[in-house]
């Protein structure tokens, strides 16, 4: 007699199926899977032709699934290039690459903090704000510093200018803040900002009596950058120009060589 919990009819069915080779895929299913291991395995970005030769469709059904994955955020065109990558949709389910990621760049955050006296920040964009991963405070008594978690809008800070010189244009345009009359901030000025820092590699932003100049950390597909911050009457803009140079080199080495030769103590 079955039990209360239905277990003969479960017998049954293995019965009836004992000895046949059970096959629970999904063509379609696999065919995504194929797209962003396709994807994964790529630093430039893949064109519609590789999708569609790697899942073998045609390049109509091929373009229907890049869309509809872009339409939720897992894949991004290059509006420039017409190449597909990986989109933000993936950053909040890589909490664990996320706290790697810090644990790797944490040695290198001291010591840039080190040699410019001043407080480093690692951030990373979510949604249309950039949030804090790491920082490391100036030892100065007067100095600038967020907290580990804390939120900034993205168009607002340096660092969020040098996340933005990733992205491509329309992702861009999405994050800018409207209001019931239109944008807050002109997406046309906006952009031409953000190419000045595409051809510079690094961004700087004057906030008050605050300065701060940030890079986009290369060597990862994630929407993250590093940046040096401190007051503006300690940190001319000579200096920030000389810092930005120090950001440009060390964010190639944070994914590559993750712990200087030499560096002070880890903090907890």
């Amino acid at each position: 007699m079955p039990g209360r919990h239905g277990q003969g009819p479960r017998d049954n069915a293995d019965t009836a199926t004992k000895g046949e080779e059970r096959n629970y895929t999904v063509r379609a299913v696999e065919r995504v899977c194929s797209i962003l291991n396709l994807l994964q395995e790529s630093v430039e970005g893949v064109s519609l032709i590789d999708v569609a030769q790697e899942t073998e469709l045609p390049k109509s059904s091929a373009f229907r699934y890049l869309w509809t994955l872009e339409a939720h955020r897992y894949v991004e065109r290059d509006a420039g290039t017409g190449l597909y990558r990986l989109g933000l949709g993936f950053v909040g389910m890589q909490s664990r690459h996320l706290e790697v990621l810090r644990e790797r760049a944490r040695p290198w955050l001291e010591k840039i903090r080190d040699e410019f006296g001043e407080t480093v920040n690692l951030a990373i964009l979510d949604g249309d704000h950039i949030v804090y991963l790491d920082v490391v405070e100036s030892k100065h008594r007067v100095r600038f510093a967020s907290a580990r978690g804390f939120r900034e809008p993205l168009y607002a800070t340096a660092m969020g200018h040098a996340i933005a010189s990733r992205l491509p244009e329309e992702r861009i345009r999405e994050l800018l803040p409207l209001s019931a009359t239109g944008y807050e901030i002109a997406p046309d000025s906006y952009l031409t900002g953000i190419g000045d820092i595409q051809r510079l590699g690094y961004a700087i932003s004057d906030d008050g009596d605050g300065r701060c100049v940030a890079a986009p950390l290369t060597g990862t597909r994630l929407p993250v950058a590093l940046g040096i911050s401190a007051p503006a009457a300690r940190f001319s803009r000579a200096d920030a120009d000389k810092a930005a140079i120090r950001l440009l080199e060390v964010t190639k080495e944070i994914t590559v060589n993750p712990i200087p030769e030499q560096r002070s103590s880890p903090q907890s």
